[in-house]
């Protein structure tokens, strides 16, 4: 399939610039792709879609305060460090601007206890940075780094932890696992107390999040590895869940990812952790998940391409006409759909 099959046209205006209050009083988009219905409900309307013995699988990875500034020694120069993942104790992924002036060897300074050295290049033109510090980096991380936002985003966030989940509590990611931001802490025990299991996994979103697609023909892009992990419990209540005939709700790309990830076959999974690079266009086929929470994606962007396998691409294409039509606000401050997948 080609780049251009998963384009569509968006109003500026309608890319939100900060989070609506309360978190779950976004909009909701109900999709059913087997009838071909939109329905325009509320995200707070969440749980007249879920049926007891259904299970919710959420990404409970928490942002890390990724973005750091320094200078360059010994001119001073102003540099940008992103971080992406630890490598090790001190040594990190990172995205560097500008990354022309940081070659192996260069020393960057981010205050009299904090500074890095570029180790090496990578494949997808980032830097290796080993870092020198005195005392616990993660408490001078916490003071110098600030929570990174996606380049679309040009307003200032006044309250950091609307970037992050109400349940995120494994630090590593450089970016939110924006489908779950609607959630409240009310309306998840109000969902668990109507039936609906609630399970966790971790995906740690990396560089993928950052890369456009810059190949014609989608086959020919290379998604960059992440870092995830189903635990035990997960699978079990996911083997449970799909025993008893209930349905797997994904909230994110990140959680579908996870689970498709760790499927071996058709509705089996076990629990696992590593790396992993899967990427999903139409014409895969769905070994686990049985619906969907997710946010509006940007045109041509594996996310949008992962929506399409889900429920079709026409399907898709034209909800998101529609969602245009009515006002909805787009990406990861955005508003919601529930969508159940084509058979």
């Amino acid at each position: 399939m080609m780049l251009d099959d998963f384009n569509y046209e968006l109003p500026e205006e309608q890319i939100a610039q900060k989070p609506i209050e309360p978190r779950n009083a976004s909009r909701l988009m109900v999709l059913d792709p087997l009838a071909g219905t939109m329905k325009h409900r509320h995200f707070y309307d969440l749980g007249e879609f879920l049926s007891p013995g259904d299970a919710l699988i959420l990404n409970d990875t928490r942002v890390l305060p990724a973005r750091l500034y320094g200078r360059r020694e010994p001119t001073g120069a102003h540099i940008e460090v992103f971080l992406l993942r630890r490598i090790d104790k001190d040594s990190w992924e990172t995205l560097v601007r500008p990354g022309k002036k940081a070659q192996v060897g260069q020393v960057i300074r981010f205050s009299d206890e904090l500074s890095a050295e570029v180790a090496a290049h990578t494949d997808f033109g980032g830097r290796i940075v080993r870092f020198r510090y005195e005392g616990v980096f993660e408490e001078i991380l916490d003071r110098l780094g600030e929570t990174p936002l996606p380049p679309y985003i040009h307003e200032k966030l006044e309250d950091k932890e609307r970037y992050q989940t109400v349940y995120c509590r494994e630090e590593g990611s450089a970016a939110a696992p924006t489908a779950g931001l609607h959630f409240t802490k009310e309306q998840l025990a109000a969902i668990q107390a109507k039936g609906v299991h609630i399970g966790f996994v971790t995906l740690h979103v990396g560089l993928g999040t950052f890369r456009p697609v810059n190949v014609e023909n989608i086959e020919d892009h290379k998604m960059h590895s992440e870092y995830y992990r189903l635990p035990e419990e997960t699978a079990d209540l996911i083997r449970r869940t799909k025993g008893a005939g209930g349905r797997i709700v994904a909230v994110g790309t990140t959680s579908i990812r996870t689970l498709e990830s760790a499927a071996e076959v058709q509705g089996e999974i076990a629990a696992k952790s590593g790396w992993t690079d899967i990427f999903i266009y139409p014409g895969y086929r769905f070994k686990i998940v049985d619906a969907l929470v997710t946010n509006f994606h940007l045109p041509k962007s594996t996310l949008l391409m992962l929506i399409s396998a889900f429920a079709g691409r026409e399907f898709v294409l034209s909800a998101y006409e529609e969602a245009v039509r009515e006002g909805y606000r787009f990406f990861s401050f955005g508003d919601a759909m529930f969508l159940t997948r084509k058979r």
